[in-house]
């Protein structure tokens, strides 16, 4: 029997197994899904909004089970850890109380004595999953879906199978939702293809690296299903010489270090023009160099380990490639002796476009600092990319406001941190992948925008 093996990343010994499912087993899951579409999709947008917000109080209740399953199974500091369920039942609950006037029919005129468009759900949805964020991804996933009348298929990444069956449980065990309304199919990813091709499921939301995107979208496609794909990035933070550096360095050291580094729209680049500089990374340096690493159970801990052994060394080579071809090391860099995946918080600076840290998205606590002489070069660089998912604007508002309409990105935050809200669509450009997720547009991603003409005609 095939398995899926957990390694704990604080410590690097395998934590658990769980089996994996093989083909029949995958089936019976859909199936149960599809079972599980004929009831849902009958119900009232206010009868499947009791059932989440039932699962939100759950969340909130279990907030303590819940969140050391994040810390074992991919390395979570415990703290994080709690904010991600606070964070889950937030996008429950946003999508039970608003998801009647997103799903509301629009009148539009026509020759038709009336015509409306009306929008209704599609069936089983796919949703493919990563480590790094495993509630909260379900959630954002989940919440629209499911109140779209939809049923949810969640495939994770096969390091966290503890995670995605704790969060079909809730469903599970909520007064109210069918049997099957939501389910953990806890497979081996090459048989993730299987699961894309067979009929019963409608369409397919894909959070994770863009080559793994774009084999996701070849087959989503070759199927003629619909698919959103929210996938890697490289954030540019754009530093002008009339930002607040305080503020900037604050809020720039936070979106580097969440989850240690490893999401998608962590701040990646940060340009920073000339005149301030030196006095930005200072700022800059000072704020992450007192950063705690450490054990992720501990409540002092800011920065866990890096989720993988893999990864810590595809990471360590990024920053070891940026500093062969000239930048400057400020901050950590080197790889820590004992146990587990854990990696320094490093600060690298005079890194210049074409660099590695640069071109690939670098998934851990790692700032990289270019200087430019202007607010357009800033831009230029900016754009500068194969990404296009997130991007913040350290400046006056008035000015801040102008260039994000010149910034190539899914989302940009004008003096504050770069995020995702359920009340605010999220997604990229580029290779940062399509669709949207989260506000109205992301609920409108998985349903039948239905035109419906009644005659006679006028």
């Amino acid at each position: 029997m095939s398995v899926l093996t957990v390694i704990d990343p604080r410590t690097g010994e395998v934590a658990h197994e769980v089996p994996a499912a093989g083909p029949e087993e995958i089936g019976q899951v859909i199936g149960r899904a599809q079972d599980a579409f004929g009831t849902w999709s009958r119900r009232t947008i206010a009868e499947r909004a009791a059932v989440l917000h039932a699962v939100a109080g759950r969340l909130r209740e279990d907030r303590e089970r819940l969140a050391p399953i994040m810390t074992v199974e991919m390395g979570k500091p415990i703290t994080e850890a709690r904010a991600e369920v606070e964070k889950a039942a937030w996008a429950a609950e946003h999508y039970a109380e608003h998801a009647a006037t997103y799903l509301a029919t629009e009148e539009v005129a026509s020759d038709a004595t009336r015509s409306y468009v009306q929008y209704l759900p599609l069936g089983p949805v796919l949703g493919i999953l990563p480590w790094n964020a495993p509630m909260w991804l379900a959630f954002r996933f989940l919440a629209p879906t499911l109140m779209a009348g939809n049923t949810g298929v969640l495939k994770h990444d096969p390091r966290v199978p503890r995670c995605a069956q704790a969060v079909a449980d809730l469903f599970d065990e909520s007064v109210g939702a069918p049997a099957g309304l939501v389910q953990a199919l806890l497979a081996q990813t090459p048989d993730v293809e299987g699961a894309i091709r067979d009929p019963r499921i409608q369409a397919v939301s894909f959070t994770g690296s863009d080559k793994a995107g774009a084999a996701v979208a070849s087959v989503a496609a070759s199927e003629i299903k619909p698919h959103v794909l929210e996938l890697g990035g490289s954030d540019p933070a754009i530093v002008l010489a009339d930002a607040d550096l305080e503020a900037a360095a604050a809020t720039i050291a936070t979106m580097r270090i969440i989850n240690a580094g490893q999401s998608c729209i962590a701040a990646k680049r940060i340009i920073v023009e000339e005149s301030v500089h030196d006095e930005f990374v200072e700022l800059l340096h000072e704020r992450l160099a007192a950063l705690v690493v450490g054990d992720p159970r501990e409540e002092s801990t800011q920065i866990g380990p890096i989720a993988r052994e893999d990864l810590r060394a595809n990471l360590h080579r990024q920053v070891t490639e940026t500093i062969e071809a000239g930048a400057e090391c400020r901050l950590g860099g080197e790889l820590p002796e004992g146990p587990g995946f854990f990696y320094p918080v490093t600060l690298l600076t005079e890194v210049r476009p074409g660099m590695t840290a640069c071109v690939e998205e670098t998934f851990g606590p790692v700032a990289a600092v270019l200087r430019v002489d202007s607010a357009e070069a800033a831009v230029a660089v900016a754009n500068d990319t194969p990404y296009g998912l997130g991007a913040s604007v350290w400046t006056s508002t008035e000015r801040g406001e102008a260039i994000a309409r010149q910034v190539v990105a899914g989302q940009v935050a004008v003096n504050g941190i770069v995020k995702t809200d359920p009340r605010l669509p999220s997604g990229g450009v580029k290779r940062s992948g399509y669709g949207r997720e989260l506000g109205r547009e992301g609920i409108l991603e998985f349903v039948n925008a239905q035109q419906v003409w009644v005659g006679p005609k006028a």
